[in-house]
């Protein structure tokens, strides 16, 4: 029996808004709209994106509970609650649970080196507390720890394992977790892969870029869903240039950075993070101009054609 699917298309993977150190909520506000009216399907709260490794206790719970009244049932929401504790990604999935979530991202346990039943029994033991769905999140080079496809072959097994981001860059690997279908839905980690993931069988992306370009990302995986190949593939294409910018620097200084241009929120990460170096900045700065150039002429098109 196929598994429950989450989303199909485009998902943000939101970065959260900082001003003055603390989260900005009326620009976070502002860029949940624009992910709805950009046709993004989900929202992913708290994951790399967002920044969850400096956020605290009590802004996780607030970030949460701001975005679940916000979105207020009109798209899915996905809350990051992984982490490297076992105890505290349990505890955080409770939270998640609790406010209210369509589905958490637990991303793989980092540092600690588990071995393999370790790294199976945590995802096991999340698996266990409760009915709510969970997308694996494998993304080895953040966390020194890649998901194998033993490990996976076991963990597809449990219901509530519902799905995988994979935001590795091995083309065999996407084929190989292409093979599982529905007892284990395959997310693009990448924008510079969702075309592909999407010809070998997978469901859609979690997305850094539809950040500041959702309708681009929408459209992509709308017009391949719908048998428009060459208009996904052109719009793939298309970002290219632009994507390489957002990860040439730790992301998401890159795309804070370009946002700020556009006026979607400031550049201000926390650190270790920095905003990109001068010449990046320069790059972004240019590419920036050229594509909200042709997105004015992209969103008449689309708006005048209804697709979206």
């Amino acid at each position: 029996m196929a598994k429950k699917m989450i989303f199909r298309g485009a998902c943000c993977a939101l970065v959260t808004p900082m001003k003055s150190g603390k989260i900005d909520y009326e620009a976070l506000g502002a860029l949940i709209e624009r992910q709805i009216l950009g046709g993004t399907e989900a929202l992913a709260v708290a994951g790399t994106t967002g920044e969850a490794p400096t956020l605290k206790d009590g802004e996780r719970s607030e970030l949460f509970a701001f975005v679940k009244q916000k979105v207020a049932g009109r798209v899915k929401i996905i809350f990051g609650t992984g982490t490297n504790d076992t105890d505290e990604a349990i505890r955080r999935t409770k939270e998640a649970t609790r406010i209210g979530c369509d589905a958490v991202l637990v991303v793989t346990p980092y540092y600690n080196k588990g071995t393999h039943p370790g790294v199976v029994e945590h995802y096991e033991r999340l698996a266990a507390l409760s009915d709510t769905p969970i997308i694996l999140y494998n993304v080895p080079g953040r966390t020194g720890v890649n998901l194998t496809l033993k490990q996976l072959e076991m963990l597809a097994k449990r219901e509530s394992i519902v799905g995988i981001k994979e935001a590795g860059d091995s083309a065999d690997r996407l084929t190989e977790l292409a093979s599982f279908g529905s007892e284990l839905y395959l997310y693009a980690g990448c924008d510079s892969q969702i075309y592909e993931v999407l010809a070998l069988g997978g469901k859609g992306v979690i997305s850094v870029v539809s950040n500041i370009y959702p309708e681009k990302i929408s459209d992509i995986c709308r017009s391949y869903f719908i048998g428009r190949r060459r208009r996904s593939l052109t719009g793939q294409l298309a970002i290219l240039p632009f994507t390489k910018l957002m990860f040439a620097e730790t992301n998401p200084s890159p795309i804070k950075y370009a946002m700020s241009l556009v006026g979607l929120s400031s550049p201000e990460v926390r650190l270790p993070l920095l905003p990109p170096g001068q010449a990046l900045m320069a790059e972004i700065s240019e590419e920036v101009a050229r594509l909200e150039a042709e997105r004015q002429g992209f969103l008449a098109k689309i708006t005048t054609r209804g697709e979206v």
